[in-house]
């Protein structure tokens, strides 16, 4: 169950703050194949199960774009801001790959409100997102995204 707050107020007053963890996600051959049909991204370690068994990681990997993907996925389960009449991604400043992603890993992240800015239309959010693998030894994604957000206009009620 995400963290709920109640306003867009509530949510930046958490800045520093850890959001909490995913439930896990499994990554299927499916899912990757799919992303590889949207994104024209075809190598053969994503989508050649033959060849990418004999390959470094004897299996198909997801594509790091795909584990990148999935962190809407998280935050939902994550945390939820009330009053909000708009909420957009406006970017990463930092984002690596540390680890492959095998397919059928299973895959969770947490997430750390790293810092929040007011800006003309809203407000800015830094979050960091790691995200682990089952059974991993260190994470497969970490990434520090900038989301904007503009809370609703009191309606005057």
């Amino acid at each position: 169950m995400p963290r709920v707050f109640d306003s867009l107020d509530e949510f930046t007053a958490a800045a520093g703050e850890e959001l909490g963890t995913s439930d896990w996600v499994t990554v299927t051959q499916e899912q990757i194949n799919t992303f590889a049909e949207a994104t024209g991204d075809h190598q053969w370690i994503h989508v050649d199960a033959e060849q990418a068994a004999k390959g470094p990681f004897g299996t198909t990997i997801a594509h790091g774009y795909l584990t990148l993907s999935l962190l809407p996925v998280f935050s939902s389960q994550i945390y939820h801001v009330k009053k909000l009449a708009m909420g957009v991604n406006y970017g990463a400043n930092k984002v690596r790959f540390p680890d492959p992603v095998p397919v059928d890993s299973r895959l969770r992240a947490t997430a750390t409100l790293k810092e929040t800015s007011t800006i003309a239309i809203g407000t800015q959010a830094v979050i960091t997102f790691v995200v682990e693998r089952e059974g991993g030894t260190k994470p497969v994604l970490i990434a520090e995204v900038v989301y904007v957000m503009a809370a609703q206009k009191d309606s005057g009620a």
